[in-house]
């Protein structure tokens, strides 16, 4: 393969500044494709990253970046599944504020019809963590009600749609009534500014209060115990972040007279396996929801490669409704 100049987003270990540097694109390995970066999706995990917070694994690139859309230049010899010039959206072990991105075949997929190349960067991540969370480890089933925290966020956005797309009936919590109403418009059935509402007082002047089945927590903090009250019984509690914190005081007796199932998970500590499974499903349940439209993303504002910091900045402001990108 001819060498290709990449540049990418370097952080420095004294003050943790970001700047732009270059190097050569790193060659795929036998499984691994080379794509040129169309669009590079911004996570929360990328910031803890940068301020020295959640190092990346071992063997995963010290580059942030844990998603791109883009085009294939390069296969691994092992590589059956995709060629040279495919338009694809990946997760990578690390290395996605970058103009090129080595990705796994396994945790590749291709750009659903009519998406962009930005919409596409959208998926990835919050694909595989509602899929993981909501249906492998909840087992949310059509019928059931599902409440998802922080509905605002590219998690709760495309969860919203993934969970009415496959039959179930969507609650979610925002910060403001304007988020509320857009996420209504993605398939709620009502939205809860918690702001301004009490969710579980809402859930309850509902008749709901003890009728959600599945509950997706990125919030944590005194959520923890309020969850508790309005889960069904049986009823099935996952935690994916705790912005609240990780420390509350919580009453667990209902826990204990509901039967309830609480767990948590992150992804990117999963092992390759894992996450190759991950999207055999996805492609199997989801990707027909994908093709037809009936699942959409929400972007909410694209930065180029030099304005990471930037791009940050905003997504820890709160504002956003929806997935934050960047592009090289």
């Amino acid at each position: 393969m001819t060498s290709i100049t990449r540049r990418y987003v370097h952080i420095d270990e004294t003050d943790r500044s970001l700047a732009i540097r270059e190097d050569r694109a790193p060659v795929p390995g036998a499984d691994e494709i080379l794509i040129e970066v169309a669009a590079a999706g911004l996570n929360r995990a990328d910031v803890l990253q940068r301020k020295g917070l959640y190092p990346p694994p071992v063997d995963a690139s010290p580059i942030m970046g844990l998603e791109v859309s883009g085009t294939v230049l390069a296969c691994g010899e092992a590589v059956s599944d995709f060629k040279p010039g495919d338009k694809v959206c990946a997760l990578t072990h690390g290395g996605g504020y970058a103009s090129h991105a080595i990705a796994p075949q396994s945790q590749t997929l291709p750009v659903p019809s009519g998406y962009s190349m930005s919409e596409a960067a959208a998926l990835p991540e919050a694909l595989l963590t509602v899929w993981h969370n909501v249906f492998q480890r909840a087992g949310l089933k059509a019928g059931e009600n599902v409440l998802i925290h922080g509905g605002a966020s590219g998690i709760g956005t495309l969860g919203v749609g993934i969970c009415k797309a496959m039959g179930a009936t969507v609650y979610s919590t925002a910060g403001s009534a304007e988020k509320c109403r857009r996420i209504e418009a993605l398939g709620a059935t009502k939205a809860f500014n918690y702001k301004e509402e009490d969710f579980v007082a809402e859930l309850d002047a509902l008749g709901l209060k003890g009728g959600i089945s599945v509950i997706l927590d990125m919030v944590g903090g005194d959520y923890i115990g309020r969850n508790f009250e309005v889960a069904a019984p049986e009823g099935r509690i996952v935690n994916i972040a705790f912005l609240r914190g990780f420390n509350a005081e919580v009453n667990f007796l209902p826990m204990l007279m509901k039967r309830l199932t609480l767990t948590g998970s992150t992804l990117r500590a999963q092992s390759e396996a894992q996450k190759a499974q991950m999207v055999v499903e996805i492609r199997e349940h989801l990707f027909p929801h994908l093709n037809d439209g009936s699942i959409k993303v929400v972007i909410d504002k694209e930065f180029p490669l030099e304005q990471t910091q930037d791009a940050q900045d905003y997504m820890e402001s709160g504002v956003h409704m929806g997935k934050i990108l960047l592009r090289p």
